[in-house]
């Protein structure tokens, strides 16, 4: 797909992703959905508003009429979009810098847009090939409340409340100035939690921190913990589908850690679960242990909602599927990613035990990530064509299904082009800290040099 990557469309605001390219990709959207009513959410990006009115105008143009929610968490969307039976678009580029913003498409069925209806999208879009409803049957606007309240109640009746509240828990949390700070205190308090917050207030030129949930950006998270000693820290991205953890001792947990004591709680022998090809020996390790099966996608939510599906229609149990960056599903809830939900999940897990303990059996593994930045096609061009000359002479098993992972027996290492930004992304994971140290400096290196030439 050219514009609808593994998690919709992303940009910087106003330069990339402008409000002419937005009300386009809505009056694409209307015309391949072809229906009477659609909503719109956004995050709490400055630019937020002004792209939701550009999607708007376009949804109108083509005689939908529009729902307008305001600022909701993504998975607080899904809701909607079940709920109701409509639509969605969601402004949002959920754990992006604040520069930039883009647009997720969520199905009546509250399901991110499989890749052949995002296709189909895709093509009325790159064929300006709308539907211009006549002046008088253009689509009206009408403002929604109280859907952050009618999520919040949702969560409370699909998670044990009882077992959270006895369990008397101080939570620490930091939803990064996105929409979780709408929805993810009042959800923890009226689980009976004692909530404490860091960047609580909802603000998009995301002050206190950028909105990825990543150890380098929740420095004030982990002291929070310290200081309140609190039983758990999360941690959101953006758009609050993402939810990051840290023990009681205010120590950084891995998402793949998180991922692997969820999966150990919910996978049952004979159980499908579904992972990327970024997966974790750590799940790997939980899937052989219990007698399930594990699928690798490409990265990218829309990828894993794809596969679970086809799965669940040839008969195959999926209670959990995700990835390590704290975007976990939980199919028999909904199948989205969902922040508070997977948080609560969690909850319920440190009802029983401190943090620390739960992520035990999995802290055998060190993990590397690095980032290189390129300007210009032919730079990523030339790191992707050294990726592969440096994988194909490697002693390794090469997995071709995004980007180049190398596997070692004791140790992996993956390269691949981030779907959202301008980056080559480098990831690598082994027990031994430097052996991760020294396979992702291997493959940085070599990279840089060929962007460098280019």
């Amino acid at each position: 797909m050219e514009v609808f990557g593994s998690s919709g469309t992303r940009g910087v605001a106003n330069d990339e992703l402008t409000p002419a390219f937005v009300l386009r990709v809505a009056k694409a959207a209307g015309t391949a959905w072809g229906v009477d009513r659609v909503a719109i959410a956004r995050d709490t990006r400055y630019t937020g508003r002004m792209l939701a009115d550009a999607a708007a105008s376009g949804l109108a143009s083509t005689g939908t009429d529009v729902d307008r929610l305001g600022v909701v968490p993504t998975p607080g969307a899904q809701f909607y979009a079940e709920r109701e039976g409509v639509p969605v678009i969601v402004v949002t580029a959920s754990h992006n810098p604040p520069q930039y913003n883009g647009i997720k498409l969520v199905g009546s069925d509250g399901v991110e847009l499989a890749v052949s209806d995002l296709e189909r999208i895709e093509e009325a879009l790159l064929a300006e090939s709308y539907t211009d409803a006549p002046w008088d049957e253009t689509g009206r606007v009408r403002e929604v409340e109280g859907v952050t309240t009618d999520y919040v109640d949702a969560l409370l009746a699909a998670v044990d409340r009882e077992a959270i509240a006895d369990a008397d828990l101080t939570v620490a949390l930091d939803p990064g100035h996105g929409a979780g700070s709408l929805t993810s205190p009042e959800f923890f308090r009226e689980l009976g939690c004692r909530v404490v917050t860091v960047n609580g207030q909802p603000d998009g030129h995301f002050p206190g921190r950028d909105p990825e949930p990543v150890p380098e950006n929740l420095e004030d998270l982990g002291r929070l913990v310290r200081a309140t000693d609190a039983d758990v820290g999360i941690a959101h991205d953006g758009d609050a589908d993402r939810a990051i953890f840290f023990d009681e001792n205010g120590e950084y947990v891995e998402g793949d850690a998180t991922l692997a004591a969820l999966a150990a709680a919910e996978l049952e022998e004979g159980d499908t679960t579904v992972s990327a090809v970024n997966v974790s020996q750590r799940l790997v390790d939980v899937v052989d242990d219990v007698g399930a099966d594990l699928e690798l996608t490409p990265i990218g939510s829309t990828n894993i909602i794809t596969r679970i599906e086809e799965l669940e229609a040839n008969g195959r149990r999926v209670p959990i599927a995700g990835e390590g960056n704290g975007g976990i599903f939980f199919p028999g809830y909904r199948l989205s990613r969902d922040g508070a939900f997977t948080a609560a999940r969690f909850l319920e897990l440190v009802a029983e035990r401190p943090v620390s303990e739960i992520a035990a059996p999995y802290d055998d593994y060190a993990n590397v990530r690095r980032n290189i930045e390129y300007e210009s096609t032919a730079e990523r061009d030339a790191m992707l064509d050294a990726a592969a000359n440096h994988a194909h002479s490697a002693d390794a098993d090469l997995n071709t299904r995004d980007g180049y992972r190398l596997d070692y027996g004791d140790a992996w290492v993956l390269a691949r082009p981030s779907g959202t930004e301008p980056l080559v992304r480098i990831y690598a994971e082994a027990r031994d800290v430097d052996r991760a140290n020294g396979l992702a400096e291997e493959m940085y290196e070599t990279l840089l040099d060929a962007r460098d030439e280019a």
